[in-house]
């Protein structure tokens, strides 16, 4: 293949799937956005990771709601528990990899508060750690997954599935529902 069919071929490929996403049932998209809508608006905030790519998508989602996504706004509590590099590099030392998250979600979650974990694969068990120590603790779990969901996907309260075994295509689909939570979210906020 030439290097521009590769190119092409990409872009086809993500436009199928985010036509294969937006004839889907959309109603998980916008509970996620209303769960997280409605704990920032109780005094409550946000917990988002992931690894890899996920890792950067969740900062990516913390710092468009801390930050700003459209206009400007008052700050939302949100916080990516992927980049403190002493916290996740003590918990993985002391405690195992598979605690990064959950020992943050311990830490820092409150019952009302909702964890956001987003995983490609939904198989990750640092991740779905996590998810089951917010269940426990009486967060909101909001799972952004690929392939079938997996465990994460099954565990959490809402789960937003890009029903696609490419990492690469499900991450760009996540991007663009990312970006429609934030849209939600922010539309109300003041």
């Amino acid at each position: 293949m030439e290097p521009r069919d590769v190119v092409a071929a990409i872009l086809d490929d993500t436009i199928a799937l985010h036509a294969k996403v937006r004839a889907m049932d959309l109603t998980p998209v916008v509970r996620a956005a209303d769960a997280i809508r409605a704990a920032v608006a109780a005094g409550g905030k946000l917990l988002v990771f992931g690894n890899g790519g996920s890792a950067a998508d969740a900062q990516h989602l913390a710092a468009e709601l801390l930050g700003r996504f459209e206009r400007d706004r008052a700050g939302l509590p949100a916080l990516a528990l992927t980049t403190d590099a002493s916290v996740m590099t003590s918990v993985a030392n002391d405690y195992g990899f598979e605690r990064v998250f959950a020992r943050q979600v311990e830490g820092l979650g409150r019952a009302g508060d909702v964890a956001l974990a987003i995983s490609t694969s939904g198989a990750s068990k640092n991740v779905l750690a996590a998810v089951e120590t917010a269940k426990a603790r009486g967060l909101v779990t909001i799972a952004l997954t690929g392939r079938d969901g997996g465990p994460i996907g099954r565990a959490a309260d809402i789960h937003v599935n890009v029903p696609d075994g490419s990492t690469a295509r499900v991450q760009e689909v996540h991007t663009t529902l990312i970006h429609a939570i934030c849209k939600l979210v922010e539309r109300e906020a003041k």
